[in-house]
């Protein structure tokens, strides 16, 4: 039995996604997040009584008319915020995608999972109608994870092994600051994180930038990286390297 009147909270829609995902796509943002990432671009995302109001029907309803752009390659990707926290939604949302044959994919921080049975009866529902999953891994030591965000990596790194082991394609994104998220020791670490997922498809390094500083301003929200540069061409090919992300091409 599917709830085609659950509710979730969306900040925005984008009709022609080109990078959250494979082919055209159209990307759904929700509202809500528990992480503060130092260079997050979205903050207005953080609060989950923001936004929209929609029904997953309705919603669907919406996006569906879409479809023509997205071809063999495309589909659906819902993103945030973080959409975890609005797991039953997302569900029922990919629940009605499914039925229409539509690729589904789901961009996440993982922040929220955990490995208790009644977490995981939930979020297997979810997973088993995502076809792909973009994880973003901020940091894998846990200290500089907890000084980028405030919040523990535990969950995240356990949702890594956790897809990996049920045969999930994956993608994993990493945001790259100058002094912060560019240290060779955290860089490697990832690597060998990368190297235990069989089923990772992609990995992608995305090159820090100050675009949504203004909306730190406009929310009254302290800008911590103030003065901090976006990375050379230089710096992501060394961390590219670093990382092997030919590999996964």
């Amino acid at each position: 039995m599917t709830d085609t009147a659950l509710t979730g909270q969306v900040h925005s829609l984008e009709t022609f996604g080109l990078v959250d995902g494979p082919g055209v796509r159209c990307v759904v943002f929700l509202q809500g997040c528990k992480m503060r990432c130092r260079y997050c671009h979205n903050p207005e995302t953080w609060s989950q009584q923001g936004g929209e109001t929609w029904t997953a029907e309705d919603l669907f309803r919406k996006v569906y008319r879409y479809r023509n752009y997205w071809g063999k390659d495309g589909g659906l990707t819902v993103s945030g915020g973080e959409p975890l926290l609005q797991m039953e939604f997302v569900t029922e949302f990919f629940n009605l995608a499914k039925k229409k044959q539509v690729n589904t994919a789901l961009d996440t921080s993982g922040n929220s999972f955990c490995l208790e049975s009644s977490y995981l009866e939930r979020f297997d529902r979810l997973m088993d109608l995502t076809d792909l999953f973009l994880l973003d891994i901020k940091a894998v030591d846990a200290s500089l994870h907890k000084q980028l965000t405030g919040q523990d990596n535990a969950g995240i790194l356990a949702l890594a092994h956790y897809l990996a082991d049920h045969g999930k394609s994956l993608w994993i994104r990493r945001v790259l600051v100058p002094g912060l998220t560019d240290s060779e020791e955290d860089l490697t670490a990832l690597r060998d994180l990368a190297r235990s997922l069989p089923t990772l498809k992609r990995l992608e390094v995305l090159p820090y930038h100050t675009l949504g500083t203004f909306k730190w301003e406009k929310l009254g929200i302290p800008y911590s990286l103030e003065g901090t540069p976006v990375p050379t061409k230089e710096q992501v090919a060394q961390a590219e390297a670093i990382l092997e992300v030919n590999k996964y091409q």
